[in-house]
């Protein structure tokens, strides 16, 4: 991924994310690209002043963002980043594009994690908006579909969920949110039940100096 996937929308850097042949679009209409002072020379990017995310059903305070994965080049289908190395306890938070087929995990103010992730079929699509996480399976199977759903983070009552997947082009869920298995074993160990999960197709996001 060319380093900001999400961050056009989330935190208005003006890289874009590529992941495999998919390219996010232009968001300059739903905040302003904003390139000097950003500091690209770490592992981490810090942003010269913390951003605020605020996101439709949010809780207060909003999520601010001070730092994001320093990624150069593209991330893969199946392959993902985390690297949460110095970074503060703080509660988990997870935002996911479907546009752009990506999921970013932050650790408080931090970016920790990032992959190109699988969604549900047009017939299932999976569903937006603002969720807690209900519960966290480490082993759980499907009986209705009957296929593994390891390490299963659940966000509905009716099923959906975030959990292991092999992730490759073309492939679909039935609604739920597919991820590399050892990104969704990472995410396990990192998140709690209550943890926020924002589902977005269309940003609905602006981002403005703290």
């Amino acid at each position: 991924m060319i380093r900001a996937f999400l961050v056009a929308a989330v935190v208005a850097l003006a890289t874009a994310y590529q992941a495999g042949s998919l390219t996010t679009p232009p968001r300059s209409v739903t905040a302003p690209i904003i390139t000097e002072e950003i500091d690209r020379t770490g592992t981490r990017i810090q942003l010269p002043r913390a951003k605020l995310l605020n996101v439709a059903g949010a809780t207060r305070p909003a999520h601010e963002i001070k730092s994001l994965l320093n990624v150069p080049g593209r991330i893969s289908y199946g392959e993902y980043v985390w690297d949460d190395g110095g970074i503060a306890d703080g509660p988990v938070w997870v935002f996911v594009d479907l546009t752009a087929q990506t999921m970013s995990v932050f650790r408080g103010n931090h970016e920790i994690g990032a992959t190109v992730l699988l969604y549900g079929a047009e017939e299932l699509p999976t569903p937006t908006g603002r969720f807690t996480v209900l519960e966290m399976r480490k082993d759980h199977w499907s009986r209705s579909y009957d296929a593994p759903m390891p390490y299963s983070l659940w966000l509905t009552d009716d099923g959906v969920a975030i959990h292991g997947s092999d992730v490759r082009p073309g492939a679909a869920t039935h609604g739920c949110l597919g991820v590399p298995l050892e990104f969704a074993k990472r995410l396990f160990a990192a998140a709690n039940t209550g943890a926020e999960v924002f589902i977005t197709r269309t940003p609905r996001l602006t981002a403005s100096s703290a």
